[in-house]
Protein backbone atom coordinates (compact mmCIF):
# COMPACT_ATOMS: atom_id res chain seq x y z
CA UNK A 1 0.00 0.00 0.00
CA UNK A 2 1.22 3.47 -0.81
CA UNK A 3 2.53 5.43 2.16
CA UNK A 4 0.27 8.41 1.46
CA UNK A 5 -2.81 6.22 1.30
CA UNK A 6 -1.82 4.42 4.48
CA UNK A 7 -1.30 7.70 6.36
CA UNK A 8 -4.61 9.07 5.10
CA UNK A 9 -6.46 5.96 6.32
CA UNK A 10 -4.71 6.06 9.69
CA UNK A 11 -5.63 9.76 10.12
CA UNK A 12 -9.26 8.80 9.57
CA UNK A 13 -9.05 6.21 12.35
CA UNK A 14 -8.43 3.07 10.32
CA UNK A 15 -5.91 0.55 11.57
CA UNK A 16 -3.64 -0.72 8.82
CA UNK A 17 -1.85 -4.02 9.34
CA UNK A 18 -0.99 -7.36 7.85
CA UNK A 19 -3.14 -10.42 7.31
CA UNK A 20 -0.96 -12.18 9.88
CA UNK A 21 -1.79 -9.54 12.49
CA UNK A 22 -5.49 -9.49 11.60
CA UNK A 23 -5.89 -13.26 11.86
CA UNK A 24 -3.45 -13.69 14.73
CA UNK A 25 -1.31 -16.19 12.84
CA UNK A 26 2.05 -17.41 14.03
CA UNK A 27 5.10 -17.09 11.77
CA UNK A 28 4.86 -20.83 11.08
CA UNK A 29 1.19 -20.64 10.10
CA UNK A 30 1.91 -17.72 7.79
CA UNK A 31 4.82 -19.57 6.17
CA UNK A 32 2.66 -22.67 5.67
CA UNK A 33 -0.03 -20.64 3.91
CA UNK A 34 2.54 -18.92 1.71
CA UNK A 35 4.06 -22.26 0.68
CA UNK A 36 0.64 -23.72 -0.10
CA UNK A 37 -0.36 -20.71 -2.21
CA UNK A 38 2.95 -20.77 -4.09
CA UNK A 39 2.48 -24.47 -4.90
CA UNK A 40 -1.13 -23.87 -5.96
CA UNK A 41 -0.20 -21.03 -8.31
CA UNK A 42 2.70 -23.04 -9.73
CA UNK A 43 0.39 -25.99 -10.34
CA UNK A 44 -2.05 -23.76 -12.23
CA UNK A 45 0.76 -22.19 -14.27
CA UNK A 46 2.28 -25.57 -15.15
CA UNK A 47 -1.11 -26.97 -16.19
CA UNK A 48 -1.70 -24.00 -18.47
CA UNK A 49 1.84 -24.20 -19.90
CA UNK A 50 1.11 -27.80 -20.84
CA UNK A 51 -2.17 -26.62 -22.40
CA UNK A 52 -4.21 -28.98 -20.26
CA UNK A 53 -7.77 -28.30 -19.21
CA UNK A 54 -8.67 -28.96 -15.59
CA UNK A 55 -10.51 -32.06 -16.80
CA UNK A 56 -7.43 -33.37 -18.63
CA UNK A 57 -5.21 -32.66 -15.64
CA UNK A 58 -7.71 -34.48 -13.42
CA UNK A 59 -7.54 -37.56 -15.65
CA UNK A 60 -3.74 -37.46 -15.55
CA UNK A 61 -3.82 -37.24 -11.75
CA UNK A 62 -6.64 -39.81 -11.40
CA UNK A 63 -8.74 -37.17 -9.70
CA UNK A 64 -11.72 -34.95 -10.50
CA UNK A 65 -11.99 -31.58 -12.21
CA UNK A 66 -13.44 -30.06 -9.04
CA UNK A 67 -10.41 -31.28 -7.07
CA UNK A 68 -8.07 -29.67 -9.61
CA UNK A 69 -10.03 -26.41 -9.26
CA UNK A 70 -9.64 -26.60 -5.48
CA UNK A 71 -5.91 -27.25 -5.86
CA UNK A 72 -5.52 -24.16 -8.01
CA UNK A 73 -7.56 -22.04 -5.60
CA UNK A 74 -5.47 -23.05 -2.58
CA UNK A 75 -8.47 -24.64 -0.89
CA UNK A 76 -7.75 -25.67 2.72
CA UNK A 77 -8.94 -29.22 2.03
CA UNK A 78 -6.05 -29.80 -0.40
CA UNK A 79 -2.93 -31.22 1.22
CA UNK A 80 0.64 -30.16 0.49
CA UNK A 81 1.29 -33.79 -0.37
CA UNK A 82 -1.30 -33.72 -3.16
CA UNK A 83 0.07 -30.46 -4.56
CA UNK A 84 3.64 -31.76 -4.61
CA UNK A 85 2.66 -35.12 -6.16
CA UNK A 86 0.57 -33.34 -8.78
CA UNK A 87 3.38 -30.97 -9.69
CA UNK A 88 5.72 -33.92 -10.10
CA UNK A 89 3.11 -35.65 -12.29
CA UNK A 90 3.06 -32.56 -14.51
CA UNK A 91 6.82 -32.91 -14.95
CA UNK A 92 7.99 -30.25 -12.52
CA UNK A 93 11.66 -30.90 -11.70
CA UNK A 94 12.54 -31.49 -8.04
CA UNK A 95 14.91 -28.52 -8.14
CA UNK A 96 12.02 -26.27 -9.19
CA UNK A 97 9.98 -27.53 -6.24
CA UNK A 98 12.93 -26.77 -3.99
CA UNK A 99 13.10 -23.21 -5.33
CA UNK A 100 9.36 -22.75 -4.74
CA UNK A 101 9.72 -23.94 -1.15
CA UNK A 102 12.82 -21.88 -0.45
CA UNK A 103 11.40 -18.65 -1.91
CA UNK A 104 8.07 -18.82 -0.06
Amino acid sequence: METTKRKRLERKGWKVGTVQEFLGLSNEETAYIEVKLALSKTFQRRRREKRLTQQQAARLLKSSQSRVAKMEAGDPSVSLDLLVRSLLALGTPKRALGRILSSS
